[in-house]
């Protein structure tokens, strides 16, 4: 199995009803900027592990880092629902700094579903945010108000009992299957790193089945459609500095099949006062998992001070 470089330490902090699990890194060294790190969608805050590996022994040691279960996910207690909103996870992030880090500036990294998160905080949040760092959370495909009855339509059948039951997610008998999963959905993931995965991104049940940290309601479509001029709206007030950095495995294109394509998100993109872009080779989707080395260089790069 993968042999940790850094251990991570756990905290619980209570905050709008969960109780949410933290896991940090690196030196709480007075005054440095903390560093939070935000996963994407069916993924835990271990997921960033093998990054924080690659971090230079200077760059970690001169700063906190943090990274969270979003709700529904990993080791965070969640109230029982059929639905997640995306709002949450902003107001989420809001409140975990407010009480870890009150008052002060950080650095922010989100990934997937994550980045798309950290775009719109730090446009609803610009103060909070020295730089900002968004890992392929490349939004969603334009909507049309046409969509709207369908859309509330399919929610309405998801969060009923019968099609909720059907969007279990599927146990397997040991932590091997688990990773078997995880190589199968990435095919550069080493067994080593997907077995180390595996204990943090599922865990056995009393039968010893065992069973993804991920909530099936997070399967359930999201009733209100997605509005790019809102969030190209929220685009223009980011004033931190963005490094947006995509693999060069297309992976936009494949999920979406012409529906919105990598061009539209470099346009959209263009709404940021402050862009750095980057494409990191042999990667795919999981590019923390599939380069981190390579990652790790360019956050450390962006995240330097000017001055220093």
């Amino acid at each position: 199995m993968y042999q940790v470089q850094r251990p991570s330490q756990s905290q619980w902090v209570p905050l709008r009803g969960c109780r949410y699990h933290v896991r940090h890194w690196g030196t709480l060294t007075p005054q440095a900027t903390p560093l939070v790190l935000a996963h994407g969608w069916m993924d835990v805050a271990a997921s960033y592990q093998f990054m924080v590996d690659a971090f230079s022994e200077d760059f970690v040691s001169q700063r906190p880092i943090m990274a969270m279960d979003w709700r529904g996910y990993g080791l965070t207690e969640s109230p029982l629902t059929d639905s997640y909103w995306f709002p949450d996870y902003l107001a989420d992030l809001d409140a975990l700094l407010d009480a870890i880090y009150p008052g002060q500036q950080v650095d922010l990294v989100g990934h997937s579903m994550g980045g798309n998160v950290v775009m719109m905080y730090a446009g609803a949040r610009p103060h909070r945010i020295r730089k900002l760092v968004n890992l392929e959370g490349f939004g969603m495909a334009q909507t049309q108000p046409s969509q709207a009855p369908g859309r509330l339509a399919q929610w309405l059948d998801d969060i009923q009992p019968a099609r909720m039951n059907e969007k279990k997610l599927k146990p397997y008998p040991n932590a091997q299957g688990v990773a078997a999963r995880l190589v199968k959905t990435n095919r550069r993931l080493p067994m080593d790193k997907a077995l180390w995965l595996a204990h943090h991104w599922a865990r056995p049940d009393q039968d010893g089945q065992w069973h993804i940290l991920g909530d099936a309601a997070h399967k359930v479509v999201n009733p209100y459609l997605f509005q790019k001029q809102e969030s190209l709206e929220l685009y223009k007030k980011i004033s931190a500095p963005l490094l947006a950095v995509e693999a060069s495995d297309n992976s936009l294109e494949q999920w979406w099949k012409g529906q919105y394509t990598l061009a539209e998100y470099h346009a959209r993109l263009q709404s940021v006062p402050q862009l750095q872009m980057a494409v990191i080779e042999d990667a795919g989707h999981m590019l923390h998992h599939d380069q981190p080395e390579i990652l790790a260089r360019h956050i450390e790069n962006h995240l330097k001070d000017p001055t220093s």
